[in-house]
């Protein structure tokens, strides 16, 4: 059993400018994963489908190839257009086998350590892994595995995994893979691959997406459908949750795959965020088109907060989709009125707080020809501690709108995650710092507010109402109701539903 994390062969390391988020008030993306078996251009092919993958993380990316002796590793901080487009880079990366990451984190530290795919040379041979989610046993299992001697070489949740597998008594890399992951709590999408297999597998609730595809008879695995698409592979199906797939190249070339379901069976709860805001408006995530569920979301908004008005505007990028469906539900003529930059660097150094109090304004304008004097509807996917919205609110009456009713095409957020999305403690988010709606209103400064009901987004994603004694997805940041034990919370003490009860009857 090897406790030190080898390093594989040809590690480059490349330092780059972080990410600030210039406003602190969105909803932060996860990471995603991408992994191809038996393709000559597998790491090609990988880094075109981080590509696609990168809004689901902006921090960092990384690669893992295995040429058929070495295993080969890329991992940088940075964007994968900036780090992994370059021949001399993809040419460091060969053999037919890969898998990669992009990453924003929610545990560990934004160093190159934490960039993953993470890499062991156990008994058993080279295993890379790769993870979407967060562990919310990460803390108690790093503590026990240091306890037993384990030595880390990350601040990542996922490294407990490598210490696992290292630990476990089964034969195989697989077998002990699939043993590894009966010790973990939380939401996981993981990727792993060995020198001949790549491996898929889901949490038992299935709260974070992996689908797998194939491409000229090559098994995929990805984070969404859009990094299929990028590369023209075919959607197979869903991995399940609580099912680990393992794909493995024979001696003979064949490649097998093999399914393995060793949890008790649960009912899928997909985190309803992937709807909302984080998969991208292509992707189909649990057979339901994203954008259509998106759309379906400003439909309902409009049934349940009509208002009189000129325009509907969406705050771009994420409220279009619902702007699109409340103007089509409402008939409320939709404009673009706020037009977004797509070329401020996510680097941007912000160096007085008068440049600061800009942020905002380096990122969207106000299109005046559209909404001056006009009585304007604005569309956001969601509202978190309410600071960028009392901005967007403030430029459009600045560009001359007689009136600004703000709508959102999610419920309030009350509760911090512990799934893999970056939320401020509770006590910073909106909902929980005013008692009622119209103290919200007034301090974004908006004529009118209203939030999509759960009931209505519930019905805008899966067609049905929320069923309050076993729910169909997991939306525990709207109700509280977490699907899996939070270990590492205990004895941190967690917020009293009742201090919210009165705004949640308001609502």
């Amino acid at each position: 059993m090897v406790e030190n994390l080898a390093q594989p062969r040809a590690t480059t390391d490349h330092l780059t400018g972080l990410d600030l988020d210039m406003n602190g008030d969105t909803l932060r993306e996860e990471c995603g994963v991408f992994g191809i078996l038996g393709h000559e251009d597998a790491a090609a092919l990988t880094a075109l489908g981080l590509h696609a993958l990168q809004h689901r993380g902006q921090e960092a990316a990384g690669i893992v190839s295995f040429d058929g002796v070495h295993f080969n590793s890329e991992r940088h901080l940075g964007l994968v257009g900036d780090r992994f487009t370059d021949a001399a880079t993809l040419a460091r990366l060969p053999g037919n086998l890969a898998m990669g990451h992009v990453r924003y984190s929610t545990t560990g530290e934004t160093v190159l350590r934490n960039v993953q795919p993470l890499f062991a040379e156990l008994e058993v041979g080279g295993i890379a892994i790769a993870h979407n989610g967060n562990l919310t046993n990460g803390l108690a299992l790093r503590r026990r595995l240091i306890a037993q001697g384990a030595i880390y070489q990350s601040t990542s949740d996922t490294e407990a995994v490598l210490h696992l597998i290292a630990r476990s008594q089964r034969t195989g890399s697989a077998e002990r893979f699939i043993d590894a992951l009966g010790a973990l709590e939380g939401a996981y999408a993981m990727v792993a691959m060995t020198r001949t297999k790549l491996i898929g597998a889901r949490d038992p609730n299935g709260i974070r997406p992996l689908v797998l595809g194939e491409l000229g008879g090559r098994p995929i695995f990805a984070s969404e459908t859009c990094a299929l698409d990028i590369i023209g592979a075919n959607f197979v199906r869903d991995v399940e949750n609580g099912e680990v797939i393992v794909c493995e190249m024979q001696p003979d070339g064949e490649i097998t795959i093999d399914s393995f379901k060793p949890f008790p069976p649960r009912r899928e709860r997909v985190c309803l965020f992937e709807y909302v805001y984080f998969a991208r408006p292509d992707s189909v995530v649990a057979g339901r088109s994203v954008y259509g569920a998106r759309k379906n979301m400003g439909i309902n908004l409009a049934g349940e907060a009509p208002v009189e008005a000129d325009v509907v505007v969406p705050v771009p990028d994420g409220g279009t989709p619902a702007a699109l469906g409340y103007a089509q539900a409402s008939g409320i003529p939709f404009e673009y009125g706020i037009i977004r930059n797509h070329y401020v660097g996510r680097t941007f150094i912000e160096p007085t707080q008068s440049i600061r109090a800009l942020g905002v304004k380096l990122k969207h304008s106000a299109n005046r020809t559209a909404i001056a004097g006009k009585r304007v509807v604005l569309v956001d996917d969601s509202i978190v501690r309410g600071t960028t919205s009392l901005k967007i609110v403030q430029m459009i009456r600045d560009a001359g709108a007689r009136e600004v009713h703000f709508r959102v095409a999610s419920p309030m957020i009350y509760h911090s995650d512990y799934y893999g999305i970056d939320t401020p403690d509770p006590e910073k988010l909106l909902a929980n710092q005013y008692a009622t709606i119209d103290e919200m209103c007034r301090y974004i400064g908006a004529d009118s507010l209203q939030f999509l009901s759960i009931d209505g987004l519930y019905l805008a994603v899966g067609g049905e109402k929320r069923d309050a004694q076993a729910p169909q997805f997991t939306d525990h940041y709207f109700t509280g109701d977490y699907p899996t034990p939070l270990t590492d919370l205990k004895g941190r003490g967690k917020r009293d539903p009742k201090q919210v009860s009165m705004l949640r009857e308001a609502v």
